[in-house]
């Protein structure tokens, strides 16, 4: 999930009316988004997986 979100982020990011491409500035997001999704979707240690 977490990757996917990262390139959706890369892809909606990049196509733009503006037509720069990738910028730094969307792979910092793509990056966080990333992040906060897998934080958010993580498997907790304390309870078995169902």
């Amino acid at each position: 999930m977490s990757i996917g979100a990262a390139l959706a982020v890369i892809y909606f990011g990049s196509t733009g009316e503006g037509g720069d491409g990738v910028t730094n500035t969307v792979l910092l997001l793509a990056v966080a988004a990333g992040l906060i999704v897998w934080y958010l979707t993580r498997p907790t240690s304390g309870k078995p997986v169902s």
